[in-house]
């Protein structure tokens, strides 16, 4: 049974820091390409940030240059550096794990962390 589960969450100051974790089982992780994906009060989820298995990363044009996605392969985990957060980055914040092939697509996601920027 595959798991994600998300942790690091938590109500921050605007200009703060906060580093969210994503821990896989279940699943081969160093083959899956993980995101973080965002998902505010009355807005569509958006996809913050990617990271391939080879360790290639895209970013939203709105968190480029704030946010760093990382993966430990060894650790089964992938993690999200926010710094210099906004209140508009407020949201519950999902992880994902998706592989495509040409028969099937494996897609799983964690049940969220809550990041409240706020003063």
């Amino acid at each position: 049974q595959v798991q994600l589960v998300e942790s690091g969450g938590g109500l921050v100051q605007p200009g703060g820091s906060l580093r969210l974790s994503c821990a896989a089982s279940g699943l081969v992780f160093s083959i899956y390409p993980m995101g973080w994906h965002r998902q505010a009060p009355g807005k569509q989820r958006e996809l913050v940030a990617s990271i391939g298995s080879g360790g290639s990363t895209n970013y939203a044009d709105s968190v480029k240059g704030r946010f760093t996605i990382s993966r430990d392969n060894a650790k089964n985990t992938v993690y999200l550096q926010m710094n210099s957060l906004k209140p508009e980055d407020t949201a519950l914040y999902y992880c994902n794990a998706v592989l495509r092939s040409a028969v099937r697509t494996n897609d799983y996601w964690g049940q969220g962390t809550q990041v409240t920027v706020s003063s």
